[in-house]
């Protein structure tokens, strides 16, 4: 017998659970593109967008994933030939390094690991040795997905600042918008990237570009950007289909509307709150777990996780089975060990991850530990007892 008929529940860290609403919402026939509903909406999504960002500076919307709001920001703010310092606390980092040597960037990489959040003094190393203010940007990521570290963003501007460095600061927050704090002109961020697929509860397929008046003067001095991602004329634009690059993301921006509408009624400072105490209750849980068991979360520190994501490891074969368990028997799809390979688990099969993001809520999270809880004592996996009360009580808590 199987207990999976009925809603299945994604808890992978993205594409996250999207709301009713906005599937509603995207669920109409193709609208015009030239004049009407679409194009009236579209002007007001852009202030929506940089209340969530926190930031007065513009936003670009492209028809991409976050591999392409990558590729946008960098085309943007750094030449063929140029340099970038990537800080690395995970798989995304290394990924966003990746691509800019694809576009001709020359990249140096400081790896913290994949246990350990960004240290300011290996920063500040790195920046000392660049004796000519020859790196263009420094890039990190505020949450990495994979590992569900979260960085200090405010601290790596303090770095810059202390140095006198002039390299841009741009952030990938792809996982973290919409679920973490996140302060983007607060903390000194020049560029943020994000996507729609995460926090903002939209279908994969939007990629947004946040940048400052600092960042839009390095563009202008650039010798050329490519047509597609010039975020000049998309932040700017004198007709619609400039916004797009042509023609709009159409049902996209239907469920968009709806996503900022939701996120604005609640508003974003008790987004976060939320976002905050649902992780600690996934934590509690997790901690109790491994108190009888081999069970450990990626990260010690409880001020270094991720709100949103939840990196955990079992071991080799415990993980695997735990993923294939919930989703069989219950209905409840866990994340894999992205990244997370290690001696005798080139895979990362003992890893496995929780999606906590966006449009989730307390008796989501209850489910999703209770199907935790029975596959670990299904499968006959050692670990402690009373985890799902434990997070019962720090919701209860509030």
């Amino acid at each position: 017998m199987s207990l999976a008929h009925g809603r299945p529940y994604l808890a992978i860290p993205g594409p996250s659970v999207i709301p009713d609403a906005v599937l509603a919402a995207m669920h109409r026939a193709s609208p015009n593109i030239y004049e009407g509903d679409l194009v009236d909406m579209a002007a007001g999504l852009v202030p929506d967008l940089k209340r969530v960002a926190r930031t007065e500076g513009h936003v670009a919307i492209y028809i991409a994933n976050g591999h392409g709001a990558w590729e946008a920001a960098l085309a943007n703010t750094v030449a063929p030939g140029g340099r970038v310092l990537v800080c690395a606390t995970g798989r995304f980092g290394h990924g966003w390094a990746e691509m800019a040597e694809a576009m001709g960037i020359a990249t140096e990489i400081v790896d913290f690991g994949r246990k350990t959040p960004f240290e300011p003094a290996r920063l500040a190393e790195a920046v000392a040795r660049d004796a000519g203010q020859e790196i263009a940007a420094v890039l990190a990521v505020h949450t990495d997905t994979s590992t569900s570290l979260r960085s200090d963003i405010a601290e790596m501007r303090r770095v810059l600042d202390e140095a006198g460095h002039p390299a841009l600061l741009m952030v990938d927050c792809i996982a973290s918008l919409g679920c973490d704090v996140y302060e983007m002109d607060l903390w000194g961020a020049d560029v943020t990237v994000t996507g729609s697929q995460k926090g903002l509860m939209v279908p994969p397929g939007l990629g947004f570009v946040f940048f400052n008046d600092r960042a839009a003067e390095v563009r202008r001095r650039l010798p050329r950007v490519s047509r597609y991602w010039d975020w000049a004329p998309r932040a700017d634009p004198e007709a619609f289909y400039q916004y797009f690059g042509g023609t709009a993301p159409t049902h996209h921006l239907f469920g968009l509307r709806t996503a900022l509408d939701i996120i604005h009624a609640e508003g974003i400072e008790a987004v976060w709150a939320r976002h905050a105490t649902l992780a600690r209750a996934i934590w509690a849980a997790a901690e109790v777990w491994g108190e009888g068991g081999p069970l450990t979360l990626n990260v010690a520190d409880p001020r270094h996780r991720s709100h949103a994501v939840t990196a955990m490891r079992l071991g080799t074969p415990h993980g695997a089975r735990l993923r294939e368990w919930t989703e069989r028997e219950a209905g409840v799809t866990l994340g894999i060990g992205l990244g997370m390979s290690e001696e005798g688990d080139p895979q990362g099969r003992g890893y496995f991850r929780f999606g906590h993001m966006g449009h989730v809520n307390a008796h989501m999270v209850m489910g999703l530990l209770g199907t935790v809880e029975a596959g670990l004592a299904a499968l006959q996996i050692p670990h402690g007892r009373g985890g799902v009360m434990a997070a019962a009580e720090v919701i209860a808590g509030g």
